[in-house]
C-alpha cells in the first residue's frame, strides 16, 4: 500500500473503505495476521480472493446471500464463514492495531483531534431517573365488573 503523505490524498484514501487490496499489498499487510485454519479441508480459494469478497460485500452493503462470486467459485456462505471467523478470532483485531502502528511509525497518524468519527449503532441508551420514568402497568388480574349500561 503505497501512501502519499498529500493531504489530499489521505483524506481520500482513507476516509473510505477499500473496494479491493491488491496481492501484493494483501500479503505484506494483511495476510499475517489473519488466522488460517488448523484443521478440515483446505479453502477452495486463496485467502486473498476471499478477503477481496468481504472487501466487496462491507463496500456495496449487499447482503451476504446476495454475494454472487466469479463463475460460481465459492459460496456465499462460505465467505460469511471466513469473515465472521476472522472477525471472533481477533484478526481483524490485530489487522487494525498493526495498521495504528504502522502510521505512527511512518509519521502518518493524525494524533490531534482534528478528525473524530463516531458510530452510534452501539451506544448504550440509559433511561434516566426512576421519577421520569414512565410508570409500570400492573399485571395482575383485574376483576370484571358488569357493564354499566346493562340494566338488572
Amino acid at each position: 500500500m503505497h501512501i502519499s503523505m498529500n493531504k489530499t490524498n489521505i483524506n481520500k484514501e482513507f476516509n473510505s473503505l477499500p473496494k479491493k487490496v491488491s496481492r501484493k499489498d494483501f500479503n505484506r499487510y494483511i495476510a499475517p495476521y489473519l488466522k488460517k485454519p488448523l484443521k478440515g479441508p483446505k479453502p477452495k480459494l486463496s485467502l486473498y480472493k476471499i478477503f477481496n469478497y468481504i472487501l466487496y460485500v462491507l463496500h456495496t452493503g449487499i447482503q451476504w446471500n446476495q454475494l454472487k462470486t466469479r463463475r460460481n467459485e465459492l459460496h456465499w456462505s462460505n465467505v460469511y464463514i471466513r469473515h465472521n471467523r476472522w472477525s471472533k478470532e481477533g484478526s481483524y483485531q490485530a489487522l487494525f492495531e498493526a495498521s495504528v502502528i504502522h502510521l505512527k511509525d511512518t509519521n502518518q497518524l493524525d494524533t490531534s483531534i482534528s478528525i473524530l468519527h463516531g458510530d452510534g449503532s452501539n451506544t448504550v441508551v440509559k433511561k434516566g431517573d426512576q421519577e421520569s420514568r414512565t410508570p409500570d402497568i400492573s399485571t395482575r388480574k383485574v376483576k370484571k365488573s358488569s357493564p354499566s349500561w346493562k340494566i338488572r
